[in-house]
Formats: structure tokens, C-alpha cells, sequence
């Protein structure tokens, strides 16, 4: 290989990083854009959550007697459910 032929390869290069930089510049997430995403990840996790628990709390204050069966299960189910709908959103980013 020439010195010119190196340097071809070097300027090719460089020209196709900047456009990688520059297609990336333009594509960037804004800060609004990020929190929503953010946002959106807790709703998906907590919601169930929260659901679960206060489900469990109507139907344990239904039974006779002090029991706390109900409200520990949906809290557990609620968090996998939470855990299962982050995971697919996340997923099914492009």
C-alpha cells in the first residue's frame, strides 16, 4: 500500500464517523422525551402493584377474622405483573 492509498482509507473513514455522529446528533432523545419513558416504566411497574395491594386489602377486610393472605399474594402478583410490563415495553422499543 502507497501513502496515498492510506490516506484515502483514513478520509473515508472519517467521512463515514461523521456522518455516524451527525445521523446520531439528529436522532438524539430530548430530555422531555427521556422523562416520559421514565415516567411511563414506573407507571407500568407500580400500577399493578398498587392495584394488587388495595385488592387484597378489600378482600382480606371481607373475610371473618384478621388476615393479611389476600393483600401478600396480590402484592407479590402485582410485581410480577410490574416486572412482566417493563420487561415487554422495553422490548418492543424499536
Amino acid at each position: 500500500m502507497t501513502y496515498s492509498d492510506n490516506n484515502e482509507k483514513l478520509r473515508n473513514r472519517l467521512k463515514l464517523q461523521s456522518r455516524r455522529m451527525e445521523k446520531a446528533e439528529k436522532e438524539r432523545d430530548t430530555l422531555l422525551s427521556q422523562t416520559v419513558y421514565v415516567g411511563t416504566l414506573g407507571l407500568l411497574f407500580i400500577l399493578p402493584v398498587i392495584l394488587g395491594v388495595y385488592t387484597g386489602l378489600w378482600l382480606d377486610e371481607m373475610s371473618a377474622g384478621y388476615s393479611s393472605r389476600w393483600t401478600l399474594g396480590l402484592l407479590l402478583a402485582g410485581l410480577v405483573v410490574g416486572v412482566l410490563n417493563v420487561y415487554i415495553f422495553i422490548r418492543n422499543q424499536p
